[in-house]
């Protein structure tokens, strides 16, 4: 029998990683429960519980369920699920990863809040539940944001003053969640492809479209090469040395304009790069950034210059 040379992983350290990650997790949810008459902890079979039909999470990690499910059989569960009366059954409001884990623990009952909560209130806590996930995919981010603004009512303002995110991230996790099922598809094999996904987005034509993404998983395109391909897509009869546009005259705010975007496009460029230099930009990504900001340089020198040369005639 053939025996992997990699270290063993120790479920029980596993398990312990589990068991802060549980008890750190679930009291915001519990909070929010701090209004209404407490409610006693009940244990109920598990083939009482029935997952939520409106569930916001579609992927489930094997291995962190195997991990947790270790933890179960070791520590037990650590915070009780909290479900709903849903006829002769219990739907699960928020905690299905935990009544998942405990199935493959092989037990038998799970510990319970009962409450009543109306469609709009568990959904709200099921969402805010899963966001509170580490292992939380972009997809699922994006399904998650487009049911708080379309079924919960939030405007993308208000969700990220919520969130506390950028609007514009807000709003292309949105756009994310309405995404041709290719660009999905390539997003739930490699979440570092993102931004790519943003620009294929930008294609109506699928053939076009998946054989991009197939290069892209395959890591043989760049970000920076996709947008030159899109771009020769959009606009086929268009050159690379196209004439510049003609320059506006500048308005008195010009320069105080200019100067803000600068320090803002710098800004964004700094988050998402990171404090180490990686953040979450692939290699090939990171190496093409690095050139450009070269020559991003190199211009801003020039300009440098010229203001200085002008300063001495």
């Amino acid at each position: 029998m053939l025996t992997s040379s990699r270290p063993r992983k120790s479920f029980r350290d596993a398990g312990d990683r589990i068991f802060q990650q549980e008890s750190d997790a679930q009291p915001g949810i519990i909070s929010l429960l701090s209004a209404r008459t407490p409610t006693a902890v009940r244990d109920i079979p598990l083939e009482k519980v029935v997952p939520n039909p409106s569930q916001p999470r579609m992927t489930w990690h094997e291995e962190t369920l195997g991990e947790l499910a270790a933890s179960i059989r070791e520590h037990g569960v650590l915070q009780p699920i909290l479900v709903r009366p849903a006829g002769d059954d219990y739907e699960i409001i928020a905690g299905e990863r935990r009544w998942r884990a405990s199935k493959l623990a092989g037990k038998q009952t799970i510990p319970s809040i009962v409450e009543r909560f109306d469609d709009a209130t568990a959904l709200e806590i099921a969402l805010i539940e899963n966001l509170q996930r580490e292992d939380l995919s972009p997809l699922d981010e994006a399904v998650i944001y487009k049911k708080m603004t379309g079924e919960l009512g939030y405007s993308i303002r208000n969700l990220a003053t919520k969130l506390g995110k950028d609007k514009g991230y807000v709003e292309n996790r949105l756009r994310l969640a309405t995404a041709p099922d290719d660009v999905r598809e390539m997003v739930s094999q490699r979440y570092d492809t993102l931004s790519a996904a943003y620009e294929l987005m930008k294609l109506d034509n699928p053939r076009r479209r998946k054989a991009l993404a197939r290069q892209i998983i395959g890591g043989k395109l760049t970000l920076l090469r996709l947008h030159e391909r899109v771009e020769r897509l959009l606009h086929p009869g268009e050159r690379a040395a196209r004439p510049e546009p003609a320059i506006p005259p500048l308005r008195d705010d010009a320069l105080i304009t200019a100067t803000r975007k600068l320090n803002e496009a710098l800004s964004d460029l700094a988050r998402a790069i990171g404090e180490d230099g990686h953040g979450t930009i692939a290699e090939g990504d990171r190496q093409n950034l690095a050139k450009f900001l070269t020559i991003s340089r190199a211009r801003l020198d020039n300009l440098v210059a010229r203001l200085r040369s002008a300063g001495k005639s």
